[in-house]
């Protein structure tokens, strides 16, 4: 193993861990890299990604959050609100996966400079299976609790991502070891959920049989 392999390894982790909070809020995991890229030394950003860091676009990155804080919370709403943000999240977990230096560099190896496409495609995809998982969930959130559990799931989800992408600068092991533990109790949640949704209306099985004496089907 080379050296580089335990600082290619940190630099995953944290790329894994802001795609997984941007999987629950897209605009969070921008504004934790813009900003420690704009008031600190701790994240340095490829020049490509530098516009990251301008206030500009964090105040238009700021609004949009706020938005989403609100949309999010409200029933029915926050469905309408996933979809439309089914391109949004793995966008943004493409651009926080390439745009922090630890992912571009690998610690010292190039390898991830000349192929720039790799860290948009592992950021896309995490951020695109956490959406999905979140936006599966809710909908049934919303129908076993007749729409109380919304503000408070997303409340909760919002908390997720801002601690995942804090983690994921300063602590990208303990990040990778929450995304393992989210992708389970997502999983876990919604398997609940999908398991206390309303049977079938009953009889309906009874009035497709046929009659033993062959005629139509009981009524």
């Amino acid at each position: 193993m080379e050296t580089g392999d335990g600082g290619a390894m940190l630099a995953a982790l944290t790329g894994l861990g802001l795609s997984t909070a941007a999987g629950l809020n897209a605009y969070i995991p921008l504004l934790v890299v813009g900003l420690l890229a704009n008031l600190t030394d701790h994240v340095r950003l490829p020049q490509e990604f530098a516009w990251l860091a301008d206030g500009w676009v964090l105040a238009v990155i700021g609004v949009l959050f706020l938005a989403e804080v609100v949309l999010d919370k409200i029933p029915v709403v926050d469905s309408v609100n996933d979809m439309v943000q089914t391109a949004v999240r793995p966008a943004a977990g493409g651009v926080v996966f390439s745009a922090t230096e630890a992912a571009a560099r690998l610690d010292g190896s190039d390898w991830m400079a000349r192929h720039p496409w790799a860290g948009w495609v592992l950021g896309i995809g995490i951020a695109l299976a956490v959406h999905v998982m979140k936006a599966a969930a809710r909908p049934a959130v919303n129908a076993s609790t007749a729409g109380v559990g919304a503000p408070v799931v997303s409340t909760l989800e919002d908390a997720g991502s801002l601690g995942m992408s804090l983690a994921a600068v300063f602590l990208p092991v303990l990040a990778a070891a929450a995304a393992a533990v989210l992708a389970l109790l997502s999983w876990r949640v919604v398997r609940r959920l999908r398991r206390r949704r309303p049977p079938g209306r009953p009889g309906y099985a009874r009035r497709i049989r046929t009659s033993p004496q062959g005629g139509g089907s009981d009524r």
